[in-house]
């Protein structure tokens, strides 16, 4: 049985690295600023595809309990029933009528920050899990296929998430944060941004992050010091003001 799944996971890296992986051949041509501003220039969009996917789930979730609510939960079609029901195993929602537990959890993650963790996690896009395995943001699996890290300390089982293209690594990222308990400080901010009117800053939601890595404090101020150096704080501004104008959810 250990055999077969050795050979099915050697199978799922082979599909892998023939679908390509990594950033394009181009990008490791380039070095210093530009190739980071490249970096930063390949992993926006997708990080915007990533959040536009999560508030389409919202967007939903208001709308079927605006609907709901009105109708006293009596006028419910299964249709809409069953994509609740995905929604909530997708982001591990205990009670399947509580609103409150998935606006906490369904929504997006700051574009600064994302970028930065991307960066770090990924060596700016250089690190072998990215070109091997497609994992910008240092996913682990203990499943059979993964890529075994380097220097993996004896007895230790886990292993390198492989992801099938960029964007899937992106979309686990986002998922992780708003549904993994080590996230719930930044879930908790970012509701309560939120009932005040305002959006979550990647650098308030830096501070929530000291569960991602073993480095704790000296993370965040890393996250932090990218975030102004880059001048990555931008993209924040610009959500402000659309939301401000009224074309941001």
């Amino acid at each position: 049985m250990k055999q077969i799944y050795k050979i099915l996971a050697g199978a799922i890296f082979s599909s892998v690295i023939c679908l390509g992986t990594g950033f394009p051949s181009s990008y490791y041509s380039l070095s210093g600023d530009v190739q980071k501003r490249e970096f930063i220039n390949i992993l926006k969009p997708m990080i915007d595809k990533s959040n536009a996917k999560v508030m389409q789930e919202r967007a939903f979730i208001e709308d079927f309990f605006t609907r709901a609510i009105s109708s006293s939960f009596r006028s419910l079609s299964s249709k809409d029933l069953n994509r609740l029901l995905k929604i909530s195993k997708k982001y591990r929602v205990k009670n399947l009528f509580n609103r409150d537990e998935y606006l906490e959890k369904v929504d997006r993650v700051p574009v600064p920050l994302a970028l930065v963790q991307g960066a770090i996690e990924s060596g700016w896009g250089k690190s072998r899990f990215v070109r091997e395995a497609n994992n910008i943001f240092g996913h682990w699996t203990w499943g059979e296929a993964g890529l075994i890290p380097l220097g993996r300390e004896e007895g230790k089982t886990h292993k390198i998430r492989i992801f099938r293209t960029l964007q899937s690594s992106v979309d686990s990222y986002i998922l992780n944060l708003n549904r993994h308990n080590a996230y719930q400080s930044f879930r908790d901010l970012r509701y309560k941004k939120r009932k005040e009117g305002k959006l979550l800053s990647g650098y308030e939601a830096a501070n929530t992050m000291l569960k991602y890595s073993e480095l704790g404090e000296k993370y965040v101020k890393m996250l932090h010091k990218m975030m102004k150096d880059y001048k990555l704080l931008y993209y924040d501004a610009v959500n402000s003001e659309k939301k401000k104008a009224g074309s941001l959810l």
